[in-house]
């Protein structure tokens, strides 16, 4: 479903395209003050938990994840990611991503990564053509983050597919209502598309998203104009996408990098030589050999 063109009023760079903490207790077992220790004299751990009983929590928690892994066939258990960062890394538009005036009309920032020293990727979903039941528990069962970008003319078929997903915490973001070629439409055109999904995703799911991927990577300065317009705050593209038996890369160097956006999409064997949960293995697989965990977009924006 990706097409190439040319982006009114940027510079194509010459790349390969690729279509917990809480806070800390003050009391443990029979303590009344603040300060006050453990029966054992040891000071409660963060959430009023002792050193041991935080450790066992964790040694709970890693086998059940462990567990997750073998029931879905990774070959190895998916690494947490760190706590999100107190204070968000500023985002702005990729050099030679840019249009005409972006800065001096605030536009919304064009990225494929995000700034940050944290060895997690970023894994985003696109579109919205399959539905598969089995994706949404094997990414419940491993706990792994993702970002959906929707739309309307896929996403119609079965709203209640995607309110499954949103009530397992996922951001469901903005598409398009029908997935165009945006450069090729006129301002109002392109404003209708996005500002039109806009309106589905707060009808069905209660919120207008703050984020916006145009189709196919492809925009121009009214693409920008008309996204800023309808409530958009960032428009995340990609710098690696993953299919069921490949990946493809943005880079020179065919590899993966602290804050890297992955591009994925909502599809079966009607496009595919597998499903979604072959997907997911593979990119896990990759992700977790290469020692990098996968975090949720937003808590970086």
């Amino acid at each position: 479903m990706r097409r190439v063109g040319v982006r009114t009023g940027i510079a194509v760079l010459a790349l390969a395209a690729v279509a917990s903490g809480c806070a800390p207790g003050t009391t443990g077992p029979g303590a009344t003050g603040p300060g006050a220790t453990g029966a054992a004299g040891t000071r409660p751990a963060p959430g009023g938990q002792s050193p041991q009983e935080q450790a066992a929590g964790a040694k709970h928690t890693y086998a059940a994840r462990a567990a997750a892994a073998r029931r879905w066939g990774l070959r190895k258990v998916p690494l947490t990611p760190p706590a999100p960062p107190a204070t968000k890394p500023a985002i702005t538009t990729r050099e030679g991503f840019e249009v005409e005036d972006h800065e001096e009309l605030d536009l919304p920032p064009v990225f494929t990564t995000v700034p940050t020293k944290d060895k997690v990727v970023f894994l985003t979903i696109d579109d919205g053509a399959e539905k598969d039941p089995a994706f949404l528990r094997m990414m419940s069962d491993l706990k792994i983050p993702y970002t959906a970008f929707l739309s309307d003319y896929l996403v119609k078929e079965d709203y209640g597919y995607f309110k499954k997903m949103q009530d397992r915490g996922v951001t469901l973001n903005n598409h398009t209502l029908h997935h165009p070629y945006l450069p090729d439409l006129s301002y109002s055109r392109q404003k209708h598309e996005i500002c039109g999904m806009q309106d589905v995703i707060e009808k069905h799911y209660g919120k207008r998203p703050e984020l916006f991927r145009p189709p196919f990577g492809n925009y121009n300065r009214d693409t920008l104009r008309a996204a800023k317009s309808c409530g958009v705050k960032y428009a995340p593209l990609w710098s690696e996408e993953v299919f069921v038996d490949h990946w493809d890369y943005r880079e020179w160097d065919r590899d993966l990098h602290p804050g890297d956006i992955v591009l994925t999409h909502f599809r079966g064997h009607a496009d595919w030589k597998g499903t979604m949960p072959d997907m997911i293995r593979r990119f896990m697989d990759l992700v977790t050999q290469k020692g990098y965990a996968v975090a949720r977009l937003e808590d970086y924006l």
